[in-house]
């Protein structure tokens, strides 16, 4: 599994016009490319009456599938560039689709790629992205007297704590970069002389989005 990837949180999208021709695009996330298919199908049933509806998508963390459309429009002008500016910006689990509705003037191959182009980067910076990292949850429990430096040490290595526990002693859970996990322990217990427990749970995945911290599982 990566230890990182980026992707959309919330899908947008977002409209222009070129040369009387009037451009929107659509992004969303997707897990496999039957919601990929499903999304476009939703998008082509929405704007039934475009001249076209282009799309390309990326699904897996590694971009083990990618595939595009023209949908009528000359060979190479618009499915290949959308899904070069989803390969360039790193998104993964991505479907975009750009709608057209032609205005009557010809744009020419190179007005076609800038502009199918534009449509996937309008609905992009419509969305809402998110980095995902590969983590560890950690359960830490610790005495009153320690509970100062684990805090301490936590925000030094910008680990943010998911969930606190008081009782007899101090229950911390807190997801940990899979890179970073076995010096954290370390850290933690020689910061505290060994007066903690550590204990590993589930991996998952999390991200940071408005601020907040947001968990999904493998």
């Amino acid at each position: 599994m990566v230890e990182q990837y980026r992707t959309i949180y919330m899908g947008g999208s977002g409209e222009f016009t070129e040369k009387k021709s009037r451009f929107i695009g659509h992004a969303a996330h997707v897990e496999s490319e039957e919601e990929a298919l499903a999304f476009i199908e939703k998008i082509r049933k929405q704007h039934w009456d475009a001249n076209h509806n282009c799309w390309a998508y990326v699904i897996g963390t590694g971009s083990q599938m990618a595939r595009c459309s023209d949908d009528g429009e000359p060979g190479g002008t618009a499915g290949r560039p959308m899904l070069d500016v989803l390969t360039g910006q790193g998104v993964c689990n991505t479907a975009a689709v750009v709608t057209r509705y032609f205005g009557g003037t010809l744009l020419g191959t190179g007005g076609l790629v800038r502009a199918y182009t534009k449509g996937v980067q309008c609905a992009l910076e419509s969305s809402v992205l998110v980095e995902k990292y590969l983590a560890r949850k950690l359960e830490i429990r610790v005495d009153y007297t320690e509970l100062g430096k684990v805090q301490y040490l936590l925000a030094q290595e910008n680990i943010k704590i998911l969930d606190s526990v008081y009782e007899a002693d101090v229950r911390l859970c807190a997801p940990v970069p899979v890179r970073q996990l076995m010096q954290l322990k370390e850290k933690l217990t020689d910061g505290t002389g060994g007066k903690i427990c550590l204990n590993q749970l589930e991996q998952i995945y999390y991200g940071i989005v408005d601020g907040e911290m947001k968990i999904w599982s493998e």
